[in-house]
């Protein structure tokens, strides 16, 4: 990080803003590495392009650009299977809902859904889950289904079955693979027949040998029907932290376009270790766009429209990022009644909930450091510049990992508590 800089701030002394371009650009590679993120590459070499120009307010535009569009987005997930499939709980799943919650899907043995039925996410409401009905009746036949439902609102399916898929499912994978949309078959209930395979086979029972024989099972049914390469997912419902729902997510992340995977990681409830770090590992990105964005406005003298990222910003993206990974009060108070223990007793483990620990330093070098900014805002230039991209990246960053963790302890607790 201090080469980095270094090199920034000589460059910008030197107003060689090609050099600039090219060190946030290799920044940013190596903070995402292979991960796809928010900015599409057409974006990234726009933002590229703008600052080897020196033209700051263009980058700043395109910034606002990417940083507003993937806030904005809407999702859109088709969810297709028939009843007692595990549907309806694999949407509430998703949704971070019980069963027994208001607006939760109706879960039930008997077919419930005979229209598309659309579920809000309750906390990002441009997310929707569509819970569709299944192939193979007179009312949704495989060669009209997708005209029926209106395929083309939908950014993905998801084909779920609890034991072996239907030659309507391969039709209709067939079917919207030819529209030009992504389709991902969801093998549900797996813990039960892991279970059923234990007490009929107790001395002989291998836990990977079983999945394996499910996964190589629905693999040469739906080559059988056609589908080549199926892309196949083996889940549990009540156990989203284990088996391939960790793979799902990935796959489901880096196939999006990028503008809408941001929503997509942040409406993910925090159930596993990898989810935590899905998150996190896109937050990192926008935390990298909005102090490049501060970096380019502190450049230019007199920024009357500035806002720097001062304590009252800081606490507000506290507060944010708790809400993110379920640390918010509502959050806490929900874990706590579902643990049986008190909102104290769960407080008193989470670091992150102390913001003035986390936040204030009150130290003559932090006050100093502070009248610099203010002054530095009047002459702008490269100290400006540099001095707010560090303070608006270091800041958000320890917020960002502490809370992370903080959610990572909280998810170890509810795991191990019994139920």
């Amino acid at each position: 990080m201090s080469d980095f800089l270094s090199d920034v701030l000589k460059n910008l002394y030197q107003k060689d803003f090609k050099k600039v371009a090219d060190e946030f650009m290799s920044h940013y590679l190596k903070l995402t590495g292979v991960t796809r993120g928010i900015i599409s590459p057409e974006k990234l070499k726009n933002i590229q392009a703008t600052f080897s120009e020196g033209n700051l307010k263009a980058a700043v535009d395109i910034i606002e650009e990417i940083l507003s569009g993937a806030k904005n987005a809407a999702l859109e997930v088709a969810v297709i299977g028939a009843s007692g499939t595990g549907k309806s709980s694999f949407i509430n799943a998703l949704r971070g809902l019980g069963h027994e919650e208001e607006g939760a899907a109706e879960v039930g043995v008997v077919e419930t859904t005979m229209e598309k039925t659309p579920y809000k996410h309750p906390q990002y409401p441009n997310v929707t889950f569509w819970d569709l009905p299944g192939t193979g009746t007179p009312t949704f036949a495989p060669d009209t289904y997708l005209e029926a439902v209106g395929f083309a609102t939908f950014d993905f399916f998801i084909i779920i079955s609890s034991s072996r898929f239907t030659c309507s499912d391969g039709l209709l994978a067939q079917k919207i693979q030819e529209a030009g949309k992504n389709f991902y078959f969801v093998r549900s209930k797996v813990d039960c027949d892991l279970d059923n395979e234990r007490r009929a086979k107790p001395k002989s029972f291998q836990r990977e040998r079983v999945l394996q024989e499910i996964r190589d099972y629905c693999l040469a049914n739906l080559r059988n029907m056609g589908v080549t390469d199926p892309p196949i997912f083996l889940v549990s419902n009540f156990e989203l932290h284990g088996f391939d729902f960790p793979g799902l997510q990935r796959t489901l992340l880096g196939e999006l376009p990028a503008h809408k995977r941001q929503v997509f990681a942040l409406m993910l409830p925090a159930l596993s270790d990898a989810s935590i770090e899905l998150k996190r590992s896109i937050l990192k990105e926008k935390i990298w766009l909005e102090a490049l964005k501060l970096a380019a406005v502190a450049f230019i003298p007199f920024g009357s429209i500035f806002k720097g990222f001062d304590l009252p910003e800081q606490e507000q993206c506290l507060q944010l990022y708790q809400k993110y990974f379920g640390l918010d009060d509502e959050s806490i108070e929900e874990i706590a009644k579902k643990l049986h223990t008190s909102v104290q007793d769960i407080k008193g483990e989470l670091r992150c909930l102390d913001s003035s620990a986390l936040l204030q330093d009150d130290s003559k070098a932090a006050m100093a450091m502070y009248c610099a900014e203010k002054f530095c805002l009047v002459t702008g230039g490269p100290i400006s510049s540099t001095m707010h991209f560090v303070k608006a990246y270091s800041i958000r960053l320890k917020i960002l990992d502490a809370v992370a963790q903080d959610a990572k302890v909280l998810l170890h607790k509810t795991l191990r508590a019994p139920f």
